[in-house]
């Protein structure tokens, strides 16, 4: 599994709205509301809100992973989002952020999860990465910047 296997252009936000940690995850879960593969999406929200209580998915570089698992879904669940503004994040490097990967799990998919989690970290690593997604004005060129990053690693 490849995260443009999870990733496609209805759940990307080329231009986040929210003004907080909680407005961005919030936004990028709404995504959410009419797919299939939802059971519960008050439960994805709460797990996702959860798993943010016990440590900051703003992992530094301008960049945040809110992720969580739950059985509220039928399937891993991922989104991506881009804010012109700086997001207050209690970021592990103290930094705000602008660009945002929600990643949801199945609780019984947990060694795909992380795997997928690692791959969104070590892409968002890459400075010249960060910065293409950064310069991107649309959701289909933020989704060509991680198909043309994703051609580099092997399927999870």
């Amino acid at each position: 599994m490849k995260v443009l296997d999870l990733l496609n252009i209805n759940f990307i936000i080329p231009h986040l709205q929210g003004q907080t940690k909680e407005d961005v995850i919030n936004e990028l879960i709404d995504l959410f509301k009419e797919d299939p593969r939802v059971i519960d999406l008050q439960k994805v929200r709460d797990a996702v809100l959860e798993r943010e209580k016990i440590m900051s998915t703003g992992v530094g570089k301008g960049f945040a992973i809110p992720h969580g698992k739950t059985n509220a879904i039928n399937d891993i669940l991922a989104a991506f989002g881009k804010s012109n503004h700086l997001i207050e994040y209690d970021s592990l490097d103290g930094h705000p952020v602008n660009l945002v990967f929600l990643l949801v799990g199945k609780d019984n998919l947990v060694s795909k999860h992380i795997k997928l989690l690692s791959r969104i970290s070590r892409m968002m690593n890459k400075d010249e990465f960060r910065n293409k997604l950064i310069g991107a004005t649309t959701s289909e060129e933020i989704l060509e910047i991680f198909k043309k990053e994703e051609e580099n690693y092997f399927e999870v």
